[in-house]
């Protein structure tokens, strides 16, 4: 038995945040500096009341019926984000009542950022090949828009909202059709991209004296989300070429077998640096961020949903998929497309 990706559906906040809105808030970025920049015009935003569990739901709700999916042969729930609704209980378990998916399934919550997905497919892969489950909805969500400052400009520009479902299925094959995997970590550069407070080490604050101005006049406190995006930037640079040539080895195969690539959506600079280090050539190189900005875990998941509706990545395709950030944390994997 082997795990493999059957279907992808996502979910977008209907409120957007545009250039031009940034623009009117910030009259220092011009509206085509930021799509140079980022290559975002438009970002989907949370509703006030919407929460990562909701998206996740809709997100589920869309997958069984788009793709026709029994709800009752769910037998696990992975939910992957960094802003659940509660310490506790697992948002998962919120999620498996909501679905009214049955009570035989295992459901748990894992939290991890941009390289989520790649870590949620070993975890399901393992959770197939092991026998302990059959069918499998991953879902990752993320609120981090209700993480930024309001006068934040920086990350403002860069984050959506947005959640993604998955379903992973045994299916008897020969060949591989998630997997190998190459994952690393590096603790070391944890506080590159954080929210401090909020956790039991750190609680909320919520005073205004809190709050800091950096060189380029970006307000951020420890409640709220800081990112340290040139360091960022230099990280990924130097880890992401060696994870692809590792995932390359360990795959024992190239570029040219390889049909389609798709990395972390983080933004259209950082993309476009890692394919010209790489030396990946456009046309296997996918990239949609335009109207969907940084959605954290969902990213890839969105991306390759939309590369199989455009033909991009077909029936049979081998596709490498590719996250990092936050955590340090990255990971790579290559599927075949079911």
């Amino acid at each position: 038995m082997k795990a493999s990706i059957q279907a992808i559906s996502y979910y977008l906040p209907l409120q957007t945040l545009s250039n031009e809105d940034i623009n009117k808030l910030f009259p220092e970025w011009s509206i085509d500096k930021i799509a140079e920049k980022t290559g975002i015009i438009n970002r989907p935003i949370s509703a006030t009341d919407e929460f990562s569990s909701d998206m996740g739901i809709k997100a589920a709700e869309r997958l069984l019926e788009e793709h026709h999916i029994d709800r009752n042969t769910i037998d696990f729930i992975l939910f992957c984000t960094q802003s659940p609704d509660y310490f506790l209980p697992t948002t998962a378990c919120v999620i498996q009542d909501r679905l009214n998916i049955p009570t035989s399934a295992g459901a748990m919550d894992f939290n991890l950022g941009c390289s989520g997905y790649i870590y949620g497919l070993g975890v399901a892969k393992g959770l197939i090949e092991s026998g302990i489950a059959k069918n499998i909805l991953f879902i990752t969500a993320e609120t981090y828009t209700k993480f930024i400052h309001p006068s934040d400009k920086s990350v403002r520009t860069i984050f959506g909202d947005a959640a993604a479902a998955t379903l992973i299925t045994g299916i008897e094959s020969p060949e591989e059709q998630i997997g190998p995997f190459v994952l690393g970590t590096d603790g070391k550069g944890a506080e590159k991209l954080m929210v401090k407070n909020g956790g039991m080490r750190h609680p909320f604050i919520h005073t205004e004296a809190a709050f800091g101005e950096d060189s380029l006049g970006n307000f951020q406190s420890s409640d709220h989300l800081y990112m340290k995006g040139s360091d960022i930037f230099v990280f990924t640079l130097q880890s992401v070429p060696k994870l692809c040539k590792e995932l390359l080895e360990k795959a024992q195969t190239n570029y040219d077998e390889i049909d389609l690539i798709i990395f972390h959506q983080a933004n259209k600079h950082m993309l476009e640096a890692l394919r010209k280090k790489i030396n990946i050539p456009a046309e296997k190189f996918y990239i949609f961020i335009e109207h969907c900005g940084n959605t954290v875990s969902s990213t890839i998941p969105i991306a390759l949903s939309e590369a199989i509706k455009d033909g991009k990545a077909k029936r049979g395709d081998k596709v490498m998929l590719v996250g990092f950030g936050v955590g340090y944390s990255w990971g790579g994997t290559i599927i075949k497309i079911a």
